[in-house]
Parts: C-alpha cells; structure tokens; sequence
C-alpha cells in the first residue's frame, strides 16, 4: 500500500497499509463475519446465513467512495457498512440478509475494528523497539570508553562517555517499552454491548455470544463493556506519547552531535537520503528530523483524545466518533519514530577522536568543578569559589588551560600540588560512577530480557 504523499513524513508502508481504506474496512467486516459465526454456536443464527455473509464480507466487492460518503451522512461509520453488507448478502439469500449484524450496534462494531488494527500494530512497533534496544546495547558497549563533554543547559561540563549516553537512550526505550507491552495487554480487547451496553436484544445468550465472538477474532474479553469507558485506550496512547517523547530526546541528541562543528556521531546515509536541494555538501538527520517531527506531533494529539474521554452515559455524542483519526496518527506517528531511531541506531557512525578534541577545546574549563572541590577542602569554599573565578577569567582572557592559570594564582597553586594540577584535566580520572551506572542500565534491561540478542 503506498503512502499518501500528505502523510509521507508521519508513517510507514506497513502502517499505512494497516490504517488504509481497504484494512479498514475489511476489519468492520471481520467483526460481522465473527459475529454470525459465534451466533450460529449459539444457536441464534443459521449456518447458511453465516456461510453467506462470510462468503461476500470481502472489502474488494465493496465501493470505499460511497461508503465514505454515506458515513459523513450518517455520522458513524458503521451504518453504512453493514447496509451494504446486507445488500450484497440478500441476492444469495434474504433471509441470511436480515441475520447480519444481529444484536450488535454501531460503536461496537468501529470500536472493535480499531482494536483489530492495532493488534496488527503491535508486533511491528515491539519487533522495531527490540531492533532499537539491541542495536543500542552494542554502541553502549562497543563505546563504553569513548569520553565526550557532558553538556547541561547546552554548554560544556563535566566528561561524560558515550556508552553512558548511549546506555541511558536504551534504558528509556526499555522502560517505555514495558510500557507499550502492558498497554496494549489491556487494550486488545472486545468491544460487544449493543444498544446500551447490555446485550439485552441477545437474552440469555449474550455472555456466551461475547465470549464466543472474541473467540473468533482473537481477542481478550472484558468484563462489560466499555463503549463510554475509554481508560484502556487512553494509557496506550499516553504510552505512545512517552515514547516517543523519548526517541525524540535521542533524535535531538544525535542532531546536535551531528552539527559540522560538533561532528561527533553522524546518521547512517544512502543514496537520496539526507541530501538537500540546494546545497550538496550537506548530510541532513533524516531519521531524527522525522522522529523530531512524531515528538512534536503526539503529545497535542494524546492531548485531544485524553479531552474527549468525559463521555455521556453509555454512549457518548461527538467524542469517541472523533477517535479513528486520532488513534491512527498515533500510532503511526509512534511506529515512525521506533522504525527510525532503530534505523540510527543500528548504522550510527561514532567519532571518538573529534568527542576527545572537542573536550580538548575547552581548555580545561570543564574540570572547574574538580578543581573547586579539592580546593574547598584546604582553603574553605568562599576562598575556593574566588580563586576558581579568578582561575576561569583568566584562562578565558589568556587562552590558556585552566590547570596553568591556577599555577599562575600563588594562593590557588599553595593548596593545589603540581602532581594534580598535571592530572587536574585528565578525564579518565573525573568519570565519577559512569561506568556503574552505565553496566545498571544495560544489566537491568538484559536481566528482563534474558533472550536478547547481543
């Protein structure tokens, strides 16, 4: 199925084949069919009948135009749908005809479609995830020593590694990725209550008919259902959110790290990838500005679902009517985000000779920090603070390293001894517990997937 050109930066050609006109409607179809079958094992509808609605519910025999059109007047999608199902059932049988969709309305027949697309989703967004995780333990560990500047605020501090960095892009997806797991656990289940929630046009029969018909499609069954309650939906789409809200952190890191002038990691590229129109010489973060691009989508659209769950009664009027589009764009948004970060992960370009100049470049100023704590200790904090000042200023002012200019401050070089004023910029020996903390993050995501290919 090819990508509308409208939504050529905000999905993939799997997922948009899932959300296309035909999937679609061939999961409205699916839940017809399934219907009449688990009603014929209970005994309410005849074989034949569900012989025959099964025989023509096939999207390919139906117009998508007029379908369309017809929702937009009927305000639900699935009056349409099962008027033309009988339709196309009623020449090969009238009596099989008037059996479709028996006891069944419309919001259970939309919400169940959707649940039966996002259970096609779900194994292409953990199957891309786990492509992420996998690719990101190696950089972590492949690069565990490479030192670069740690940045705050965006300016220069302390050295951090690059396995740590790398490590704690794949704890997030971890986490989240539990996350995403457990959410759509809980939110592939059936929707199936008729008119008020209550199966009453079915009698004693509609719990055997649920259980039967979710049966049929493969999915959970709830305990009642859940037409205004939309607290399950609701979690995997703010799960949705927070992941990608953290694959766009990662994408702003690797952007920034890509800058000319930073030059420390560089997306994967190929031929049309990362070209620009104008300029040849550029390399552009493809992948990050598209997941960029899913972060700043998101979180409004995980906004407007959550503001449409105060829903009337046992049916509401305007809000889960509203939800398929939205849904969608999530989705699709998130499964763009996953597909592409795993796509930089697994072909980054790591650079650290260019994070070691760049560390280098900074003249020292990033051990400040250490230089304040060993002087605090001999001369008192207030002292430490003005000779660290004075120290900065002039490194700044002369161009000089900041171990030289505190040799230069008698008072400073008094409590400092030449020896640590040698290994004062040494990186190695200003790592504090990165390592620890880098093998944490690494070991507790291994330890819950024990499988894991590394």
């Amino acid at each position: 199925m090819p990508v509308r050109l409208i939504e050529s930066l905000a999905t993939t050609e799997p997922l948009a084949a899932i959300f296309s006109d035909e999937s679609v409607l061939q999961a409205m179809l699916d839940f017809e069919v399934a219907l009449a079958r688990a009603e014929v094992r209970a005994g309410i509808v005849p074989q034949t009948a569900a012989e025959h609605i099964a025989s023509v519910a096939h999207a390919g025999n139906f117009d998508v135009a007029a379908l369309a059109h017809d929702m937009l007047r009927a305000g639900t999608v699935a009056i349409p749908v099962v008027k033309a199902l009988r339709e196309k059932v009623r020449p090969r049988n009238v009596d099989a005809a008037g059996w479709v969709h028996w006891g069944a309305t419309s919001q259970d027949v939309s919400d169940t479609a959707i649940i039966l697309l996002l259970k096609r989703c779900e194994p292409i967004l953990l199957e891309d995830l786990k492509r992420l995780e996998q690719a990101l333990v190696r950089l972590s560990e492949q690069h565990k020593d490479a030192i670069m500047l740690g940045r705050t605020l965006m300016q220069a501090a302390p050295p951090v590694t690059f396995g740590l960095k790398a490590a704690g892009w794949m704890g997030a997806a971890h986490r989240d990725g539990l996350r995403l797991r457990a959410a759509f656990s809980e939110a592939l289940i059936l929707q199936f209550g008729g008119a008020s929630g209550t199966l009453a046009s079915l009698g004693a029969h509609g719990v055997a008919v649920a259980h039967t018909l979710a049966e049929e499609l493969g999915l959970h069954l709830p305990d009642a259902p859940w037409h205004a309650h939309r607290d399950r939906m609701a979690n995997l789409l703010c799960c949705c959110g927070v992941l990608t809200g953290s694959l766009g952190k990662m994408a702003r890191d690797i952007s920034l790290m890509m800058q000319n002038e930073i030059a420390e990691v560089a997306e994967p590229g190929g031929k049309g990838r990362g070209g620009s129109s104008t300029m040849p010489h550029k390399q552009n973060p493809i992948a990050c500005l598209l997941t960029l691009g899913a972060a700043e989508r998101v979180p409004g659209l995980v906004a407007t679902y959550l503001s449409g769950m105060v829903q009337e009664h046992e049916r509401g009027l305007g809000n889960w009517q509203s939800e398929w589009p939205i849904i969608s764009s999530i989705i699709q948004s998130t499964a763009l985000a996953i597909s592409s970060m795993a796509e930089v992960a697994e072909g980054l370009s790591v650079n650290p000779k260019r994070m070691r100049q760049n560390l280098e470049n900074t003249n020292g100023l990033i051990f400040a920090e250490r230089a304040m704590v060993v002087l605090a200790t001999k001369a008192g904090r207030d002292t430490a603070q003005k000779l660290i000042d004075d120290a900065v200023r002039k490194s700044i002012a002369e161009n000089k390293h900041l171990a030289a200019a505190l040799a230069d401050i008698p008072e400073a070089a008094a409590h400092l001894k030449s020896d640590l004023l040698q290994k004062l910029e040494v990186p190695e020996q200003y790592l504090g517990s990165a390592e620890v903390f880098r093998k944490a993050l690494i070991d507790s995501s291994t330890a819950e997937n024990p499988k894991r290919e590394q």
